[in-house]
Parts: structure tokens; sequence; C-alpha cells
């Protein structure tokens, strides 16, 4: 029996500083939650809206896998080791943080505001060389497809990170049903909802809510209505 953990948008963490309208899923800055520190290795879901022209400046991250994925709008970035990009929807961006990185994103537009998602996932080695990688993927490949966009293999679909995880985004039309097949035993699946309603097996998911679920090797994914969804297998220890 699949053991699942559900968390429905309207209970995230929510902070809003102005300039960023942050929801976190998971215990982050000023919001705590002894019973939302993390899933497995999944550390940090931050669901962020930055005003036009404003960002983050220049801050330290070591040891930890940091995935950011544009969901709308633009964000430019500026880090230790030279990187001066910019990821726009349909990017993913994945830093590896190791041992230590500097780093500043900001909303590079006047007139519009700029929506991601930024994960944090525990890495599986310690004081890596630090490490920026960047892809543009065809978003229409995902249309009632599950499009891997993250794995542990730099020669596999997606970017690739330290840690054995594998990650997923579709947008599927309502109706459309898929099974998605565990990669690694052990492993545990958190399914996010961007946007539209989704059932995973018999749990019913609206707009930004999360589910959590393992001791199980595969799930049903159903769209009740036209959905967009991010899946992150990942280890849970």
């Amino acid at each position: 029996m699949a053991n699942t953990v559900l968390h429905k948008a309207h209970t995230r963490g929510h902070a809003n500083h102005g300039w960023l309208d942050a929801h976190h899923t998971f215990s982050f800055a000023s919001y705590f939650d002894p019973n939302r520190i993390q899933f497995g290795v999944l550390r940090v879901l931050n669901d962020d809206i930055i005003a036009p022209g404003m960002g983050f400046g220049t801050h330290p991250h070591d040891n930890m896998e940091i995935i950011t994925i544009p969901l709308e709008g633009d964000l430019a970035h500026k880090d230790s080791m030279g990187n001066t990009e910019t990821i726009k929807h349909g990017d993913v961006q994945v830093m590896s943080a190791g041992t230590g990185i500097l780093h500043s994103e900001f909303n590079p537009n006047q007139d519009k505001r700029t929506n991601l998602l930024q994960i944090w996932l525990f890495p599986n080695q310690r004081n890596v060389s630090p490490r920026y990688d960047q892809i543009t993927l065809n978003v229409s490949e995902r249309h009632n497809r599950l499009q891997q966009i993250l794995s542990p293999d730099s020669k596999d679909e997606g970017t690739w990170i330290h840690q054995d995880a594998w990650f997923h985004m579709g947008n599927l039309d309502a109706g459309f049903s898929t099974p998605y097949q565990f990669k690694k035993e052990g492993n545990g699946l958190y399914v996010f909802v961007i946007k539209g309603d989704v059932k995973i097996d018999d749990h019913e998911l609206n707009m930004r809510d999360g589910l959590g679920i393992w001791n199980t090797n595969q799930v049903s994914i159903t769209a009740s209505s036209d959905a967009e969804v991010l899946l992150m297998e990942i280890p849970m220890n």
C-alpha cells in the first residue's frame, strides 16, 4: 500500500515582500512547519513571483542541487563562476552549489512579472566542484506526454544533477491518462500541479497542490481538466 502526503495549495507558507510574492511548499525563510521540512531529498519547492525590474541580490549557496524552472517571464542570472545568462519559459537551469557559489537573479523586464519554481535537492555527494547548466526544451513535446527535463545522467534527456532524481513535465488535455513508472526502487514521487486539476491514483489535486507518494513503483495520472504538471522522482533518504 503506497504512502502519501497531500499539501493543498492554501496550506503553503506565504510571504509577500512587495517585490517578491513567494509561496513555500516546505519550510523556508520565515515560514517554519516541523511537519513540512522536506520530502525525501526534496528540501525546497518555492513558487515565486518577482515584480518587474526586481530580484535577489548576490547571495551564497553550498552543497545543494538547485533547479530553476521559469513558468512566466524571464530571469537574469549572474554567478561567481562567470555565468551571465537569461532563462525563459521552456528553459531549465541547474546549479550544483558544491563547495560554494555566489549568484544573483532578477527580473530583467520593466513591464511584466516573472513566475518561477525554484527547487532544492540535497546532493548525493558533498563538496563537488560548482557547476552551472542551462537547457532549452521544446515545450510542444510535453503535450499529452511526460517530457523528461532532468536525470542523474548527462547523456540522458534533459539536464542532470548529483542525485538519483528524474523530473518530468507534462501539458495534459482533460481526460488524458498515463502511467508513471518509477525509475529507481525505493524512490518517492512528488507531483506538483502547475495548472488545472489532476487525479493521481485516487487523489484529486488542484492548481498548485502537491502530493508526495512512496512505497510504490507506479502511479496513474489522469487530467481532470486541461493541466500542467511537474513530477519529481527523488530518493527518500
